[in-house]
């Protein structure tokens, strides 16, 4: 079972149904489908897959879709959806060391994943990421600076 969400109209949709779909690739992120004796020309606008989030024009007519599969739901109904990014606290050395290089500086807009900076302890290079996103607000340590654990590295706004 599926729900997908057509301009925030909800359609419940059953996997028999998507599999009846006949799908054919007819050019970049453009598809011919068929259903029920009509057909559909599709072209894929945007995609966010993390999000399961689409933007389609079909026959000329734009629609924008997300989908979520039984377990979508299941996360749901138990309340345990996140609701998405989460922005980032202030950045924390996680152990003592030597900061090695700063790879942001205040104002930089920063995502989940990115390299903030290079700690070494223990005679290894540590890099320190984003866990969310968030803009930098100041760095609080300066390149060669030694740090304890716990020490605030980098402010967020």
């Amino acid at each position: 079972m599926y729900k997908v969400t057509v301009d925030q109209k909800e359609i419940p949709m059953e996997s028999e149904k998507l599999q009846d779909l006949d799908i054919i690739p007819i050019g970049d992120n453009q598809f011919h489908i068929l259903q029920n004796g009509k057909t559909y020309q599709a072209k894929l606008l945007t995609a966010d897959y993390n999000s399961k989030s689409l933007s389609l024009e079909i026959n000329g007519n734009k629609y924008d879709l997300t989908i979520a599969d039984q377990y979508d739901l299941l996360v749901k109904k138990m309340g345990l959806s996140t609701g998405g990014a989460q922005k980032i606290k202030n950045v924390k050395a996680p152990m003592p060391g030597l900061i090695l290089d700063i790879l942001v500086e205040p104002g930089q807009a920063i995502s989940k994943g990115d390299q903030l900076l290079i700690l070494e302890a223990m005679k290894m290079e540590n890099v320190l990421k984003a866990e969310g996103d968030g803009v930098v607000k100041s760095v609080e340590v300066k390149k060669s600076a030694a740090v304890d654990k716990g020490q605030v590295l980098i402010e967020m706004e």
